[in-house]
């Protein structure tokens, strides 16, 4: 009965894992047809939609019991989650309009490293030998993919936005961290709320529009799917996995993205990018456990 029960929740976690993947490669389809502030902005505003739908159910059915309600000591967290938020999404889709999907997708595992560092650095929180090393290949991968050629030094601009939302990101999972006792659902629709709808008013001052209704219909069922789903799926996931396993399945998240952005894109990745992708993989894989690398006998 555990055994099927864990099956159950490394099935929720992969599956968590690829509908987030989803965002990459087809928010980078959609941008050819809306801004970067307002797909952001739609993203989240998706997202909010659906788990405001399921919110409802869920308190017609009886089941809203979880803890929503934040003390003092956890605003100053939530307006910061909140703010960061809004900057995150929008730099990941300015890097992501000039920038290919599959090199996106791979430094977005830079998330992990960053959400690393900063609970190492700020919260005190222990790091393991194996995850140093697992942290050192995938920081080493990200600078391999985010110069322009072997030719030059150039750091390029798209890598440059894709990895300060992955640092904004990383951040924003510490903040949530001190948050992990709420009710997930709420988390989610504060963030379409305030994040989606704040990306959405600054991208209309700013002058932006997307007149392809489809377009945008499209946007928003992204972001249910790829931001509100996923954490719906994750939290579940947590329930029969624990948070430190299903965390580890995360990492399937920017191979899944690299995976459909070649497929969709039908992009020939180079020698460079096959190099950063094993040492990536080879990261994440160092990262997924607290296990020594060479056991004594």
């Amino acid at each position: 009965m555990i055994k099927k029960a864990e099956k159950y929740g490394v099935f929720l976690a992969l599956l968590s894992a690829l509908l987030y993947a989803l965002s990459t490669p087809f928010s980078k389809l959609l941008l050819e047809h809306i801004p970067s502030t307002m797909m952001a902005g739609l993203l989240y505003i998706g997202a909010g939609i659906g788990m405001g739908a399921v919110a409802v159910f869920r308190k017609k059915t009886g089941n809203d019991t979880e803890d929503r309600n934040f003390t003092k000591t956890e605003f100053p967290y939530v307006l910061a989650m909140i703010i960061l938020d809004i900057a995150a999404p929008i730099c990941l889709m300015f890097g992501l309009k000039i920038t290919s999907a599959a090199n996106a997708s791979l430094l977005n595992n830079f998330e992990y490293v960053a959400t690393a560092l900063i609970a190492f650095f700020i919260f005190r929180e222990k790091i393991s030998k194996r995850l140093w090393f697992g942290i050192s290949f995938t920081v080493f991968s990200c600078v391999l993919l985010s110069f322009e050629g072997s030719s030059s030094l150039d750091f390029s601009k798209g890598s440059a936005l894709v990895l300060l939302s992955a640092v904004l990101w990383g951040i924003e999972n510490n903040c949530t961290r001190v948050l992990s006792s709420k009710d997930p659902m709420i988390i989610v629709l504060l963030k379409g709320v305030f994040c989606g709808g704040t990306s959405f008013l600054i991208a209309i001052f700013a002058g932006e529009r997307a007149e392809n209704i489809i377009s945008i219909v499209l946007a928003l069922l992204l972001g249910l799917v790829s931001y509100g789903l996923s954490i719906f799926v994750f939290v579940y996931a947590q329930r029969y996995l624990g948070a430190a396993r299903t965390s580890v399945f995360s990492a399937a998240t920017p191979f899944c993205a690299t995976a459909l952005s070649l497929i969709i894109f039908r992009e020939v990745p180079g020698t460079k990018y096959l190099f950063a992708l094993l040492l990536m993989i080879f990261g994440a894989w160092l990262s997924s456990s607290d296990e020594p690398i060479f056991k004594k006998k």
